[in-house]
């Protein structure tokens, strides 16, 4: 049994511009970030024969999944990303910076905490469900974020795949589990 996660591919839309960004435009970005176009791709699906196909009910995700994979998909909330934190919409900061507190959130912010057990547990449902019957080949496309704890649950489970710390948009991460 393999399972492919594939991450969407790129998004259109530019970051905010500027040298001290407030927090209320980053807050509208991500907004916008969820609903809008991707950059047309393609991925190479390894010559494996994918019998099903999860994927966020994000657009982004959608569309990447629709582009990809030949047969019917299975959109799940399940696999949604991570929200980001809520910003002040007073502070401004560089958008470098934005993107340092947005990783160091999952340490210090506790909503953020909660959301990452949140979509822990999301994700643990969805292979339960997919991994059903055992023998068939799951293809999964989704975000960033997500995919690192898809990962971790992937090997807590048995499977042997890649490592990565931010995946790329549209390329291909084979996981098998070894025969008994």
């Amino acid at each position: 049994m393999k399972v492919g996660l594939v991450r969407h591919f790129k998004v259109k839309q530019a970051y905010p511009k500027g040298a001290f960004i407030p927090g209320r435009v980053v807050n509208e970005w991500f907004r916008t970030y969820d609903q809008a176009d991707i950059e047309s791709g393609s991925t190479d699906l390894s010559g494996i024969e994918w019998n099903k196909c999860y994927v966020s009910t994000l657009p982004r995700a959608v569309k990447t999944a629709e582009t990809i994979f030949p047969g019917p998909i299975t959109p799940m909330v399940e696999l949604i990303e991570i929200p980001p934190p809520a910003f002040s919409e007073r502070l401004r900061l560089p958008v470098l910076m934005w993107a340092v507190w947005i990783r160091l959130s999952m340490y210090f912010d506790r909503k953020t905490r909660e959301e990452i057990k949140r979509a822990r547990f999301r994700i643990s449902e969805v292979f339960d469900h997919a991994f059903g019957n055992h023998t068939e080949n799951v293809l999964i496309v989704s975000h960033a974020a997500l995919m690192v704890f898809m990962r971790e649950e992937l090997i807590r489970r048995g499977f042997a795949g890649p490592k990565f710390k931010i995946a790329k948009n549209g390329e291909l991460y084979v996981f098998e589990k070894p025969p008994c």
